[in-house]
Formats: C-alpha cells, sequence, structure tokens
C-alpha cells in the first residue's frame, strides 16, 4: 500500500531510498540502506527482516539481484511481498507478487528500480522513473522529485499518510552517523512528501553549520586518552 523508489548516484556512489503510504511510520519498516554494501525498499504485505537479511548478503559479496532471489525464494509468502533491492556498484533487483493489491507494478533502469501497490493509476511507477531522470541535482532532490511525480498520478488509493528519505554514502567511513548522509521520516502529516521536503532543507541548513565545528573523534587518539585518564 506504498510506493517508493531505490537509487544509486554514479557519480558520488551514494545510495537511496525514498517512501510514501498511506502508513503511520512507513520510515520504521520500509527503507533500509548501508554506505558501500547497498539499499533495500521492502513494502506490500512488509516482513522487515528482507531490510537486513539483504544488506547481510550483499555485504557478503552477493550482487543484488543473487540476493533478492535467495530472499525470496526462502519467502512461503513471497507472492505478497514487494521488494527493491540496488547493490553498491548499481545493480538492481525487484519482485512485485502476484497476490500484490492492483494497481501494483515496478520498473528500472540504470541504477534506479521503482515499484508501487494499491495505486489509482499504473502509470505511478514509471511516471518516477521518467522524473527522477529528468531531474538535475544530488540524489536527495532527484528522489524527491520521484515522490512528487507519484503523488501527481495519483498515489496511494486510500491517501497518504508518511514518508521517509535514506541516504548513505557511496564509502563508509567506519562512523555510522557519518554514513547516513540523510535519514529522515514524516511519521503522520496530512501532506507528507511536502513535509519530507522542507525537513529536508532544515536538515542541510543544520548540517552546514556543525560541520564548521571540531568533532571529539577528529582526534583518533581520544579513545586511548580517556581509557588512560580513567584508570
Amino acid at each position: 500500500m506504498t510506493y517508493s523508489i531505490v537509487a544509486r548516484d554514479p557519480l558520488t556512489g551514494e545510495l537511496g531510498v525514498a517512501v510514501q503510504s498511506y502508513y503511520f511510520s512507513v520510515g520504521s519498516v520500509v527503507p533500509w540502506a548501508e554506505a558501500g554494501v547497498g539499499a533495500v525498499a521492502t513494502q506490500s504485505f512488509v516482513d522487515p527482516s528482507y531490510g537486513p537479511l539483504g544488506l547481510e548478503l550483499m555485504r557478503r559479496g552477493k550482487s543484488a539481484p543473487e540476493a533478492l532471489r535467495l530472499l525470496v525464494s526462502a519467502d512461503p509468502g513471497a507472492a505478497y511481498r514487494q521488494v527493491a533491492m540496488i547493490d553498491a556498484v548499481g545493480r538492481v533487483a525487484v519482485h512485485t507478487g502476484s497476490q500484490c493489491i492492483e494497481a501494483a507494478g515496478h520498473g528500472s533502469s540504470e541504477q534506479v528500480v521503482a515499484q508501487a501497490n494499491l495505486m489509482k493509476q499504473p502509470t505511478v511507477w514509471s511516471a518516477m522513473l521518467e522524473r527522477f531522470a529528468n531531474t538535475r541535482g544530488d540524489l536527495a532532490k532527484r528522489l524527491l522529485a520521484a515522490l512528487e511525480a507519484a503523488e501527481e498520478e495519483g498515489g496511494d488509493r486510500r491517501g497518504k499518510q508518511s514518508a521517509a528519505l535514506l541516504i548513505v554514502r557511496g564509502q563508509p567511513t567506519g562512523k555510522l552517523w557519518v554514513d547516513r548522509a540523510v535519514d529522515l521520516r514524516v511519521e503522520d502529516h496530512s501532506d507528507p512528501v511536502v513535509e519530507l521536503a522542507r525537513l529536508l532543507r532544515l536538515q542541510r541548513a543544520h548540517a552546514h553549520h556543525v560541520a564548521t565545528l571540531p568533532g571529539l573523534l577528529d582526534d583518533p587518539a581520544v579513545l586511548e586518552r580517556l581509557l588512560a585518564a580513567s584508570s
């Protein structure tokens, strides 16, 4: 009962997921991503375990198509699932089960995949891909533009409630809070995509400010000094 898009920026290697649904707190179950590994969006009659399991398989060297194939083959509820994945080099995979509620479907292009179920129109996923391809800017801007295109096509048949945007860096730094470039959620709102865009603007302004401040872990020897001081 959701639409989402999963993509990689070929210039930066960033991986991202954007999603909107008439479902409370969709960001807590649908989007998953890890820097240098991949990204997953799991929806329909959602099984959140596709997220961590998919990332673990890709972390162990499986491509996105291989990881998704393994998970779907082991899932007795696969006919009800809709899942999209992308790996660190941009290979995509997507599954729309035969029992997903119409209008349901998916589409993919180079380093991007869109999916939707319980939509007003069967044009939602293609509109998302087209808008993503034709939008200039960074990955966050392009993913948000795809959500806006889905809404213009009618979006979720039931309405709208929550949205999320998750973007991780192309290469891991060893600092999880740094690797997550964007992690925003709108839990319950009358216009969640518009609210998500507002939060992104605020997040960017805040990030610009704090980037000028030194961090505790900028000194790699800080942990040893702290332990020595406590002994």
